[in-house]
């Protein structure tokens, strides 16, 4: 089982778990754990939360489909904000590649929503292939509230 928990003096902290669905709880608590270190507001740390979530449990079900492998979640503070670096070495696959859903469709199908909610719970998404195999997602969320959240 792999389990770190790491502080830099930069006061980014890093999270590595194994792929497994029930490992997920860890992953919650730390985001909420790390943000509140970071002093962010509730929307930030609920938008956070999620977008993390889905991200994992992504990773969990269809980036190692099965198999298992590590997820490391890295929160670092930048300013007024906070950035959240996702790595995985499972195949590649590039979100920013998936199209918005057509929410006003009455034929949404169970999940397929995990992009649209990581995409609107953070201020930018971008991917980039991680050398020597596997994804790097970067989340980035203002720790106060967004205006059009006002």
């Amino acid at each position: 089982m792999i389990e770190t928990v790491s502080a830099a003096a930069s006061k980014s902290r890093t999270i590595e778990i194994e792929a497994h669905l029930e490992r997920l709880a860890d992953v919650r608590a730390f985001v909420r754990s790390s943000c509140a270190e970071l002093g962010a507001a509730d929307d930030c740390v609920v938008d956070l939360v999620q977008a993390v979530d889905e991200a994992a449990t992504n990773i969990v079900i269809h980036g190692y489909g099965g198999a298992t492998g590590p997820i490391e979640v890295t929160m670092s503070p930048a300013a007024d904000s906070v950035r959240v670096e996702i790595r995985d070495r499972a195949p590649a696959f590039d979100p920013m590649s998936f199209g918005e859903p057509d929410l006003g469709s009455t034929r949404l199908r169970p999940g397929g929503m995990g992009i649209h909610l990581i995409r609107a719970a953070t201020d930018s998404l971008a991917h980039r292939a991680r050398p020597g195999g596997g994804n790097i997602l970067t989340l980035v969320r203002t720790l106060g509230r967004r205006e059009e959240e006002d």
